[in-house]
């Protein structure tokens, strides 16, 4: 054939596959901000009896030849039994030899992702929980002035969720707030005219979860903190009235033979050719005393 133009690699645009990248826009998986702030204690798979002082010792003066004063601590037992979480991802045989686009690498950080979500929501707020605590039922609320997301004192304000915890005889350890909130903790200074979040040197969290220093107390600040319901936006307290396990981690298994229910129906895996990666883990959550919280929020 006679040349009209110089071959060009569009002439060739249905031989040439596009060559393919990692998921690069994905967005980096969530790690729980309330597991990097609470103790994490041993589980087992029976669950775990946590001894709790409900009495402390006293000490008195004596006058010679007076009688001693006697005193007891007393202590009480408070439970933590694991919780099942799990998730099921379903793909064909095909796709599962194929692995477009990475496909079937992605499904093991997505499924720890959606754990850490739905562990901090049932910790903090009591989401769709099996446990029997939460951060948010029995802690005081702190209301921020202004309007979101033009907070106008945040010090003030953070200092006074403080305050209503020293004046309770509580501590303050450690704050979870949420990325919606880091723009504003940026931007925050106090009376002296310093930033009140200063990050922390030389150190790594895993995830994106940004760590740094608050009121000279750790800070954490991540995804899924946020409760659009009460428009609340963290929790300061002393996390150690708090605990979290984990019984062997998140365990994977996988099946072509079992029987899932997808869109309402139990579909046989064997007889069309799918694939199930069934995700299992158990958590165990307690929180001893929800009255060593603040949440901060601007309800109004």
């Amino acid at each position: 054939m006679a040349i009209t133009a110089a071959t060009k690699l569009s002439d060739f645009s249905g031989f040439i596959d596009r060559e393919k990248s990692a998921a690069i826009f994905d967005q980096a998986a969530k790690t729980s901000v309330v597991q990097q702030l609470a103790p994490r204690v041993p589980l087992g798979a029976s669950g775990k009896s946590i001894p709790v002082v409900t009495g402390k010792m006293s000490a008195g003066w004596v006058a010679e030849g007076a009688q001693k004063p006697a005193s007891k601590g007393a202590l009480a037992l408070k439970t933590m039994d694991p919780k099942k979480i799990a998730a099921i991802a379903v793909v064909s045989e095909e796709v599962l030899r194929a692995n477009p686009g990475g496909y079937i690498d992605l499904i093991r950080p997505q499924i720890a992702e959606a754990f850490a979500v739905a562990f901090d929501a049932a910790a903090m707020y009591g989401t769709a929980s099996p446990f029997a605590t939460n951060l948010a039922t029995g802690s005081s609320t702190q209301e921020f002035t202004g309007t979101a997301p033009a907070f106008t004192a945040v010090y003030d304000d953070l200092n006074a969720g403080l305050s209503t915890l020293v004046n309770a005889g509580k501590k303050l350890t450690g704050w979870a707030f949420d990325n919606r909130f880091e723009p504003v903790l940026n931007g925050a200074k106090d009376t002296a005219g310093r930033p009140l979040f200063t990050e922390a040197p030389f150190t790594e969290t895993a995830g994106p979860v940004r760590q740094g220093r608050l009121l000279g107390r750790q800070a954490f600040i991540g995804d899924g903190v946020y409760d659009s319901t009460t428009k609340t936006y963290g929790f300061a307290g002393d996390w150690s009235q708090s605990a979290w396990g984990v019984v062997g981690g998140i365990s994977y298994r996988v099946s072509t033979e079992a029987t899932v229910t997808i869109n309402g129906e139990l579909v046989s895996l064997f007889e069309n050719n799918l694939v199930a990666i069934l995700a299992e883990a158990e958590y165990g959550w307690l929180v001893n005393d929800p009255a060593s919280f603040v949440k901060f929020q601007n309800a109004s």
